[in-house]
């Protein structure tokens, strides 16, 4: 049976075809949307991205992040989950999160680190009846006057070196405390007296406690904050988001 009428100058359906046409369409209309919605998620414009954050000022970055990133990518969802120091990088390896904001510096073969989103003095946090506590600020060489709190072994040891040194730039030894799994657990103990810690600055703001100070370390490198994913997880919802997430900082 002809389904097309051919002349040398056009191409049109018989009524047969005309009827296989109106019959077939609905599927195939359905089956070409199956497949744009794959293609669609495989570059990474549909779908739901997980994004880990630690501490409060850094779920507040995110929220500013993931509304601009839906103005772009109306059909992508965020949900943003707060992860503890230990978890961040687990969640980012076993893929329970497609990218995470954490300190730099990051330095692993497996984990691409962004541009840089937030910039922080750095503080040390003592107990609030340690003799630092009635100093307007620190240097690095005084690290060497107190024990400090370790960050958790899963995270890596460009990390845990930048922020706890074992030495101080003259070269004095710095004593090592027992690691905290969470920063609140790190408070906590910074607080009854077990060690110092250094933080970032907005630590005053989000995490001001009677028992701890927080003073200025003068010398100190600022702390950095950027967005980290999996080098094998570069979809283009994860550069979306990195790209929403500088333009958001850079323009205000």
């Amino acid at each position: 049976m002809p389904l097309f009428t051919r002349t040398s100058r056009r191409v049109e359906l018989t009524a047969v075809g005309r009827q296989l046409y109106e019959e077939v369409r609905p599927a195939w209309d359905q089956i070409a949307a199956a497949f744009a919605r794959a293609i669609d998620t495989g570059r990474g414009l549909t779908g739901t991205l997980r994004v880990a954050f630690v501490g409060a000022a850094g779920g507040q970055l995110l929220v500013g992040a993931a509304e601009l990133f839906r103005r772009r990518l109306p059909e992508c969802d965020v949900r943003l989950r707060e992860a503890q120091m230990v978890d961040l990088m687990p969640w980012l390896r076993d893929g329970q999160v497609d990218l995470a904001l954490g300190t730099f510096p990051i330095d692993e073969p497996d984990i691409v680190t962004g541009p840089v989103l937030m910039s922080e003095m750095r503080m040390l946090a003592v107990p609030s009846q340690h003799p630092f506590a009635r100093r307007t600020s620190v240097a690095l060489d005084d690290l060497a006057r107190v024990k400090l709190l370790q960050l958790p072994d899963t995270l890596p040891v460009s990390l845990r070196e930048d922020r706890t040194p074992r030495a101080t730039p003259a070269g004095r030894p710095i004593e090592p405390c027992p690691s905290a799994s969470t920063f609140n657990e790190m408070l906590t103990l910074i607080g009854a007296g077990h060690g110092a810690f250094p933080v970032g600055a907005q630590a005053t703001r989000y995490y001001a406690r009677p028992d701890v100070a927080y003073i200025p370390i003068s010398d100190a490198p600022p702390l950095r904050w950027g967005l980290l994913w999996r080098t094998d997880g570069a979809t283009v919802r994860v550069r979306a988001f990195a790209e929403a997430a500088h333009d958001l900082v850079t323009s205000s």
